[in-house]
């Protein structure tokens, strides 16, 4: 019976008998298997997994294949228990099936389900000793994949190739360089799997040359070597031999391939040539997600993120669903615009389709809140995001840290120390930085000696300047210049200058100016050398000194900085310079602040005059004062926005401290919050306090 049955599971369903009274035969009718293989296969495709359940139930006898079928299915639609009930009821399986679930519990993530199988299986190929190596590759097992591979009766090409990409994925180069010489045929997947292994582990040039060895050896690329090869050319900017690819590609007629298009605009884009990147973009019509977020991303690694944001808008209108990486790349866009607005727009879609909680939006979103002064939604979303992995933490220290909520940055870093992560060169960042910020002089000592002690191989020139600007800011000025003279490594400018601006800060004339040679033997032209030093000269009085410096400037043709700040609303940024009267509104923005210069004296508030860094009369600096960019840019968001909203400012200098004393003030007169984000932090002005606490 059980033969009579075997033999049966020829047919995909029971014959039917029919008498044909016309003919007096009996006749029978079998619905083609082909008949329900397209079928179930169209309705796998569709996702329609439970409508291909039910035309499968309606098979009386499936065959072998149209298990098979079924169950691909259900592990394509993550259904793995589904997949293994149905191929237990399977009354005969052969190799594919066995081959076919295997594959499946692997797909599904399943390993120790997958290794069980394959013990159990009654004949293994060659194709389920690759399957079962690739899986273990594909979990970090590389022992396990390596063993197997030795163990196998045959190994035939597709091995050999699958152990070469997992070395590669695993990061194990040297054994994947190994393994690929001892070849002794390689195939075109050999080569492309070289090719990209390479280029994807650090190695572009080695990359490069072995696309030159490959096609030396007379073997022709396909559109993926194609496309490892243009990757290679944009990670170390050969814009000559990109080309060169370029007219290969189109010679061979590859140049509509989707992946070999995303490649040549990723390629251009890094060369800095965004209009051929857009020529490519526009020879044909794309409907993959991947060629539009190559032109987004390239649109925003050449600062055009106005355009970036433009192509994620067009991308929605014709219907294409962003991916992780669209977002990551349009929110950083959203971040570099200051555009919090399109920023909340982009995080609601992300919502909508279900990757708000994954890693790499939910990481982005954080840096694009941080960013824009919303610090409140940048831990709610930092909290929402299910698998942090170390990018998590450190853009949620780093964003406290800029904020100066120096206890939360430390309470985060406690957090990721029991969640097990450790700890890299950027968190140490965020920590030093948060103690800066904070003034939490010890703690900052404590993580610098530990970092010194224990972590000196990570220990980089940005931990030195936020270390000399902790003891800076504490007035420990001669600890500070000692430290950088004890560096294991030369002090590079930004680190003297964390020295000068602290020299600033204390009014220390003497050290300042050592630091100032040192900042110009390391950088002529810099800028802020000269500024820092000559408002120190001008805050004590010293004029004369003030008019050398500034001379000096001029005949080295150094151009100093001009302070501004900006306002982005509805889209639009509104800039201001100190004094400035161009804006449209500036006749309202006056009239709001000399309304507020009123308010601001009842309450006791006197100009400070040593910040008005001009040789001119006192009723005049009090002018320049009341006037600042910061100001005017207050006066327009008072005037622009509803009553009761935050504000949010940008300035790309340090806010000064008569500035700083009359912001307090007006958050309290108007009863807003004011955020200030200036060259070094975050300050969020509410009631008359500062988050900063008068320390930064």
């Amino acid at each position: 019976m059980s033969k009579f049955r075997a033999i049966f599971q020829t047919f995909s369903c029971p014959p039917k008998f029919f008498w044909k009274p016309s003919t007096g035969f009996m006749y029978y009718s079998n619905q083609s298997s082909l008949s329900y293989k397209h079928k179930l296969y169209n309705h796998i495709k569709d996702q329609r997994i439970d409508l291909a359940r039910r035309l499968f139930d309606e098979i009386r006898w499936p065959s072998t294949h149209l298990y098979t079928i079924m169950i691909n299915g259900y592990a394509q639609n993550h259904k793995l228990i589904h997949a293994l009930d149905l191929f237990e009821k399977m009354p005969v399986r052969d190799t594919v099936s066995w081959n076919s679930m295997l594959k499946g519990c692997l797909d599904c993530g399943n390993l120790a389900a997958a290794a069980n199988l394959f013990d159990k299986m009654p004949e293994r190929n060659v194709i389920s000793w690759t399957t079962m190596v690739d899986g273990y590759m594909r979990f970090g097992r590389v022992d396990k994949a390596e063993r197997l591979f030795y163990e196998m009766p045959v190994r035939d090409m597709a091995a050999w190739n699958s152990m070469i990409y997992g070395y590669f994925c695993n990061g194990r180069v040297e054994d994947a360089i190994r393994l690929f010489g001892v070849m002794s045929y390689r195939d075109v997947i050999s080569w492309t799997s070289m090719i990209g292994g390479l280029g994807s582990n650090g190695k572009p040039n080695e990359s490069l040359f072995a696309f030159k060895k490959m096609v030396g050896s007379g073997i022709l690329p396909t559109a993926s070597t194609f496309a490892c090869v243009l990757t290679g050319c944009a990670n170390v900017l050969n814009l000559y031999f990109g080309l060169q690819i370029h007219g290969c590609v189109i010679k061979m007629g590859c140049s509509f391939d989707e992946f070999i298009c995303a490649s040549l605009i990723t390629f251009y884009s890094n060369c800095k040539k965004i209009e051929d990147a857009s020529k490519v973009f526009n020879e044909k019509l794309h409907m993959n997600v991947v060629v539009w977020t190559a032109l987004l991303t390239g649109k925003g690694l050449n600062d055009e993120h106005e355009g970036a944001l433009k192509v994620f808008t067009d991308m929605i209108h014709i219907g294409i669903l962003p991916n992780q990486s669209t977002f990551t790349s349009v929110l950083n866009s959203c971040c570099k615009l200051e555009a919090v607005g399109h920023g909340k727009e982009i995080h609601t879609m992300a919502i909508k389709l279900g990757l708000v909680n994954d890693v790499f939006v939910g990481n982005s979103l954080v840096v694009m809140y941080s960013e824009c002064g919303n610090a409140i939604d940048a831990v709610a979303i930092f909290r929402k995001i299910n698998k942090k992995n170390i990018v998590s933490w450190n853009s949620m220290m780093v964003g406290s840290a800029q904020h100066g909520f120096g206890q939360l940055t430390l309470t985060i870093f406690s957090q990721m120390i029991r969640g097990g992560v450790d700890p890299d060169e950027i968190t140490f960042t965020g920590l030093l930085s948060a103690c800066s910020h904070s003034g939490m002089l010890q703690k900052g000592r404590c993580f610098f000696e530990y970092l010194s002690r224990y972590k000196s191989n990570m220990m980089k020139p940005q931990h030195y300047a936020c270390m000399v600007d902790i003891l800076g800011r504490w007035g420990k000025l001669e600890e500070a210049e000692e430290l950088i003279k004890n560096m294991p490594m030369k002090a590079n400018s930004m680190i003297w200058i964390a020295l000068l601006s602290a020299c600033r800060m204390h009014s220390n004339l003497e050290v300042a100016e050592r630091a100032t040679k040192q900042i110009l033997d390391l950088e002529p032209q810099c800028s802020a050398a000269y500024v820092l030093l000559s408002n120190l000269y001008a805050s004590a009085g010293k004029w004369s000194d003030v008019s050398r410096l500034r001379v000096k400037m001029k005949h080295g043709g150094i151009i100093k900085q001009p302070g501004h700040s900006w306002v982005n609303l509805k889209g639009m940024k509104h800039e201001f310079l100190s004094g400035d009267r161009s804006h449209p509104l500036s006749k309202k923005i006056y009239q709001k602040l000399e309304w507020l210069g009123g308010k601001l004296k009842e309450l006791g508030y006197t100009p400070e005059k040593r910040f008005s860094l001009h040789d001119v009369e006192d009723e005049q600096k009090e002018e320049m004062l009341s006037y600042h960019s910061e100001r005017l840019a207050i006066g327009f968001a008072l005037i622009s926005t509803v009553e009761g909203s935050t504000i949010t400012v940008m300035k790309n200098l340090r806010v000064c401290g008569d500035c700083h004393s009359a912001i307090k003030l007006i958050s309290k007169i108007v009863g807003r919050e004011i955020v200030v984000r200036d060259s070094n932090r975050f300050h969020h002005f509410r009631s008359g306090i500062c988050s900063c606490g008068d320390y930064w």
